[in-house]
């Protein structure tokens, strides 16, 4: 045949320098696909031995298919398998339709015997295809017959929008004509309406005959096609061209030309094949893909493919009306159900069989509508033979019942046809749950399933439930959850295991957790106690990173062997399902089901600023900005979860809601609110007034928030006014009599806050607690545990316990270190410009020893906020610390400082320490900046002056390209010849700098003006240092380009920067108080774990500290900030409080949502479509009444007809008269 040439109409134009990447993936396909070429010239008796019985004319077959003349003249009849053969397929690749789109589609030529099993791999792995929850093969309807105008209705608004909500395959002939034509524009519309992000696209699949198709030479190419031109004549017609709106096409080739039905035993095993794999992402659904037949129409030779797939248990859907085969098969398995049956006992194939009435009664419908079939026998056995599997098919009215309800007529079809296939022990209603969760149609499974009438037991739901959560199901999950499947005995550690196991290759996920296993294994690979019931802290994004229980120990083989050993903790159920799932969900960036979890777990708060830090992390590492964009978008909600619940805590009590605050949490790793809300940079909670308001209270200790600074001034250099009533201070015993005689739901009199333990605010509370700590259960302590003990803690001396108060709060901390720090700027200064001394002997002076001692201090105590603070390593100690812009500018001013001393020590090196030391006092003073970020005023300003420095590195940006080009222009325009570097870079950069700002020498620059400096034009004594004289022709340029110099950055770029400096801060002024209280938090925990006193004298408090932990091993209480850990049943109490809260503002949100205009639309909606489809049903009874009506008019015009025969007859006398005519429809008229 013409195939054989291996020449391409279109496929392999132009040229192939480049081979492209899906050309070299798809090379090994003429190896293993091949194709069907006629090797035997049996004739056409009807042609007159033009044609083969294939269909390709004589001279197209081979030499060889000619030469056999003996066994072409035994040969009667044309088979595929006999006389055909086999060659590498010479069409495959990528098909682009010509005028069409510039959407490519895929193709491939194969033989009908080529394995099922290949073809799905290379749709699904090579092609990209997604893998089908659903397959609907839509069968007959071919040739140019006329689809009625409600199948097309059927096709388009039922197949196709079901399918798209489930993500089904359509498989058809793909070509352009009949059904395949339909099939093809519906899915055309439905994607164009479709937003470009849904998830379950449809996908249409053409599987038609090669020698069917027009124009197929235009898609040979031996090579592949990437793409192949594929030309079209006159679309709006039907024809045998593919269509365009398929996604791919496979080609069935058996070696005929021209002749239906190549492709129907390929298309059988496909349908086969793929309703024996898995659903949902590789494979990991709970039930096989669903294969559905879909019979339209259809000719006599269709009974033989029906009945062979339902002998394969394949369901069927036949569309009644729809004519043709469709009709008959309706009218068989509706009109004659009630006629007996005798089964057989094998496979029909005995003597047992129908009744001789069935097939009477089967035989006069076969001729009723295939009058023309000849062999009427075969088609009633087959008929007989379908009968017999009715079960599995199903009989759609579509033009009485309409679309809408497609999807549930799908699902019940799919579903009837399982329960045929189900065990006896199964429940009935399995199969069915199992493709609602496949298609995620939480609606059906709502109205059929779960409306009360069916018992669910936790085995029926246990698979669902995990093929919901794989598959990011969150409706089903919470259906799932509303009806009786317990979380906690469903989730185990293997099972946890294994959803880890479920994600998907190339997510960063993945490669974060295959990281975390090869370090694993690198370094404890033999070490099974990773089995521990707590969440161990993953190292994900940050060293501060909570992740699941034992997640990633076995994502991979070889992990699971090392583990085999000892694997019983996966038995184990999991303590914090909810939280461990809330993790496994926000590490996937599953938005719905992250934040169905979190509604689930405790600790709303720090769960939601868990989730938050997580995504941040995350979003560090996402290289794909959709992806990074939707991290970050869902950060942003649970921070606003987060302070929305704490706000609503806050409104509830004041002070539970600081408890819960500073909380340590058993299920986050021991962390609390305001450590996680930093570390998620959630400036927004932190802007909460509840946050602030305790933020304010540990700032001011035991002294009321409302002291005036210049009395804390006054009382700093005098202390003895502390003990005078100046400043005012907090009276613990009576606020705690207060508390106790409020009236509260734990009864009257009681102190309800005592039992959600004690927030600590002040440095003297910590003290307290210290003490108590060590000594016998007092009411203190005993709140923390949850007890409570009637006798009070001892009491210090007035004097003691006045000056702890005032000297160990933080703010008095602050105010002598912003005094002392006064004080040693002014030393600083003092030291550079007075008593700056020569190296020694001569040098240095008493004051500036001083200032080398006063440094020390300040670098002593550098030292211990960074390695003796928090319990991480020095790593992640040293690495936090550089993080902070501060500590950056704290490291470079004592490194500047050191370099300073050592080189002002030396003669040679005198001046450089003098100057390094000068820059220093520099970056000192700018340190002031940080101590003043704590007000209130000046506090946002510098955030709005470090947003601006961004813009001015901009701006120098620009302004140093214009610069650079003026002046190496104006330079060499002025002076024609001068080498010497420091007048270059002078006269280059700095000159052109100053005429910014107004500077500008005119007598320099014009030569119309006298110019007193002593010049010349001789190249040596240039060269030997001389001033270079000026350049007069080429003067007149240097004017014009230092106007457009002037006008460019005096006018322009200044004003860009001013309209940079107004957008910046009109953008940054609303949100800078937000972005001041996040940086008031890091400023007041540094300032409560600082010593009391300021350097130079903080060294007394370094060698008491030293002493108190080294000699005396006193452990330290400051070193975790804000910390307080309940036990038993105070910390239940508080937990249940928080999910309280949590539930009100779930609840007023929801409120809030139902409320909103959209739900109103759409509750008006399904209102509308079921008052739409109620006028629909009234419709139908109206046809059927007056179908009726028409019914009993006929029969009384008949019964009078009877009567008027009888009346003129004189066979007998009838005893009374006829009725009249007037009585005989007073029915009717009533119906009517």
């Amino acid at each position: 045949m013409r195939d054989t040439e291996g020449e391409g109409g279109g496929g392999g134009g132009g040229g192939r320098d480049k081979i492209s990447k899906s050309e070299k993936d798809q090379s090994w396909i003429p190896k293993i696909i091949k194709k069907r070429v006629c090797t035997t010239f049996v004739e056409d008796s009807f042609s007159n031995g033009a044609l083969c019985q294939c269909g390709g004319a004589r001279d197209a077959h081979a030499s060889v298919a000619l030469g056999d003349y003996f066994s072409t003249a035994i040969v009667n009849h044309w088979d595929s398998a006999q006389h055909s053969s086999e060659y590498p397929t010479d069409a495959f690749g990528e098909l682009q339709f010509a005028g069409a789109s510039k959407r490519h589609s895929y193709y491939l030529r194969l033989s009908w015997d080529t394995p099922p099993s290949m073809v799905y791999t290379l749709m699904t792995a090579h092609w990209g295809l997604p893998a089908p929850n659903l397959v609907v093969s839509v069968v007959g309807g071919e040739g140019r017959t006329q689809v009625k105008t409600w199948v097309r209705e059927v096709l388009r608004q039922g197949l196709v929008k079901a399918s798209q909500s489930t993500g089904a395959w359509i498989l058809t002939a793909g070509l352009r004509e009949g059904v395949g034509r339909c099939v093809g524009e519906a899915v055309r519309d439905h994607a164009t309406a479709a937003s470009s992000v849904s998830l379950n696209k449809v996908v249409a699949l053409g599987i038609a005959s090669w020698g069917l198709v027009h124009n197929r030479d235009q898609l040979v190419n031996p090579q592949g096609s990437f793409p192949a031109k594929y030309y079209v004549q006159n679309p709006s017609r039907d024809s045998c061209c593919l269509d365009n709106n398929y996604q791919a096409f496979l080609l069935v080739d058996d070696g005929s030309v021209g002749r239906r039905g190549g492709e129907t035993g390929f298309r059988a095993k496909l349908e086969d094949y793929i309703s024996h794999q898995r659903t949902g992402i590789w494979g990991s659904g709970s039930i096989d893909i669903p294969v559905l037949c879909m019979l339209v129409s259809g000719e006599a030779n269709m009974l033989e493919r029906v009945d062979l797939s339902l002998k394969t248990s394949m369901p069927w859907l036949v569309l009644a009306g729809s004519g043709g085969m469709a009709d008959f098969l309706s009218d068989v398995l509706e009109n004659l159900s009630s006629a007996p049956v005798v089964q057989s006992s094998g496979e029909g194939d005995s003597e047992a069989g129908p009744s001789v009435d069935l097939k009477d009664r089967v035989a006069e419908r076969v001729k009723k509508y295939f009058p023309a079939e000849a062999e009427t026998d075969k088609l009633v056995e087959r008929a007989l033979s379908i009968y017999q599997n009715r079960d599995l098919i199903t009989i759609y009215h579509g033009e009485q019942e309409g679309p809408n309800d497609f999807d549930t007529v799908l699902l019940k079809t799919l579903v009837g046809a399982s329960k045929q296939r189900a065990s006896v022990d199964a429940s009935p209603y399995n199969e069915e749950l199992k493709l609602a969760v496949t298609w995620n149609r939480v609606d059906i499974a709502k109205s059929e399933l779960f409306n009360g009438d069916i018992h669910w037991r936790y085995e029926d739901l246990e698979d669902s439930m995990t093929d919901a959560l794989v598959n990011d199901k969150p409706q089903f999950v919470r259906l799932f959850t509303e009806n009786g499947l317990n979380i906690l005995d469903y989730l185990t550690y293997g099972r946890l295991e294994s959803l880890y196991r479920s994600v998907a290759d190339g997510t960063l996920l993945y490669q974060l957790l295959q990281r975390r296993l090869v370090e694993r294994l690198g370094t404890a690979a033999a070490a099974p106690a990773t089995s521990t019931v707590e969440p161990p802290s993953s190292k994900v994004a940050t060293d501060n990173m909570q992740s699941g229980p034992v997640m990633e120990i076995t994502l991979f083989e070889r992990a699971s062997k090392l583990l085999r050993g000892d694997c019983l903790y996966r038995e184990r159920r999991c303590l914090f399902p909810w939280a461990s799932l809330f993790i496994w969900a926000v590490l996937q960036n599953r938005s719905e089901m992250a934040t169905f979890f979190w509604e689930m777990a405790g600790e709303s708060v720090l769960s939601a600023l868990s989730g938050c830090k997580i995504l941040r992390e995350l979003s560090k590492y996402e290289v794909e900005t959709e992806t990074k964009l939707s991290m970050k978008e869902l950060a942003q909600r649970f921070e606003n979860l987060a302070h929305d619940v704490f706000s609503s805590c806050y409104r509830s009590n004041e002070s539970r809601s600081f408890t819960l605050l500073i909380r340590k949490s058993p299920v986050w790793g021991g962390t609390t609110c305001l450590q996680m809300g930093m570390g998620a940079d959630a400036r927004l909670f932190f802007s909460h007034d509840g946050v602030q308001s305790l933020l304010s209270q540990i700032w001011w200790g035991d002294m009321k928030r409302n002291t005036e600074v210049w009395k804390l001034l006054l009382t700093f250099f005098c202390p003895l006014l502390c003990y005078t009533n100046l400043i005012s201070f907090r009276d613990h015993e009576d606020q705690q009599q207060e508390e106790e005689g409020k009236p509260n739901e734990d009864g009257p009199g009681r102190d309800s806050d005592s039992l959600y333990g004690t927030t600590v605010f002040s440095f003297s509370d910590i003290k307290h607690i210290e003490a108590d700590s060590q000594g016998p259960i007092t009411p203190r302590t005993a709140t923390i545990r949850g007890m409570r003990q009637p006798r009070p803690p001892p009491k210090r001396p007035f004097i003691v316990s006045r000056w702890r108060q005032f000297w160990f709060a933080p703010v008095t901390s602050f105010l002598g270190n912003v005094l002392m720090y006064f004080l040693f700027l002014l030393l600083f200064a003092y030291v550079l410009l007075v008593d700056f001394k020569p190296p020694p002997p001569a040098g240095p002076a008493i004051t500036e020893y001083v200032l080398y001692f006063w440094v020390f201090t300040i670098v002593c105590e550098e030292i211990r906020e960074t390695f003796f603070l928090g319990t991480m390593t020095w790593r992640q100690r040293i690495r936090v610390y550089i993080q902070d812009v501060w500590n950056k500018c704290d490291l470079t001013a004592i490194i500047l400082f050191v370099i300073g001393l050592i080189c002002r020590m030396f003669h040679w090196s005198y001046g450089f320490g003098r100057d390094v030391l000068c820059v220093d006092y520099m970056v000192f003073t700018l340190r002031l900046i940080h101590i003043f970020a704590i007000h209130k005023q000046l506090g946002p300003k510098i955030i709005i002056v470090g947003k601006m420095m961004k813009d001015v590195f901009f701006f120098l940006f620009f302004l140093g390209v214009w610069l650079m080009a003026y002046g190496v222009a104006n330079q060499a325009l002025i002076y024609s010849y001068d080498p010497r570097l420091d007048r270059i870079f002078r006269r280059v950069f700095y000159r052109p700098y100053l005429h910014i700002f107004g500077q500008i020498p005119v007598e320099e620059m014009d030569v119309g003006k006298d110019w007193d400096m002593p010049c010349t034009d001789n190249i040596t004594l240039i060269e030997d240092g001389a001033e270079p004289c000026r350049t007069l022709y080429s003067n007149w340029l240097v004017v014009i380009l230092l106007v457009i110099y002037l006008l460019v950055t005096n006018i322009l770029l200044i004003n860009l920067l001013i309209a940079m400096f107004s957008y910046t801060f009109s953008e940054v002024q609303a949100n800078s108080d937000i972005y001041w209280k996040f940086q008031r938090y890091n400023l007041i925990v540094q300032y409560h774990s600082r010593p009391s006193l300021a350097p130079p004298f903080i060294i007394l408090s370094h060698i008491n500290l030293f002493i108190k932990r080294t000699i005396r091993k006193v452990p330290s209480v400051k070193i975790h900030h804000f910390v307080l850990q309940l036990r038993g049943k105070a910390a239940n109490r508080l937990m249940t409080w928080e999910t309280i809260q949590k539930e009100d503002f779930l609840t007023a949100q929801n409120k809030i949502q139902k409320s909103s205009d959209s739900e109103r639309l759409k509750r008006m909606s399904v209102k509308v479509d079921g008052l739409v489809k109620h006028l629909t049903e009234s419709r139908d009874f109206d046809h059927r009444l007056r179908a009726l009506e028409n019914e009993m008019e006929y029969c009384s015009n008949a019964l009078s007809w009877i009567v008027d025969t009888l009346a003129q007859g004189s066979t007998f006398k009838p005893p009374r008269p006829p009725p009249t005519i007037r009585d005989a429809f007073p029915c009717s008229s009533s119906l009517s």
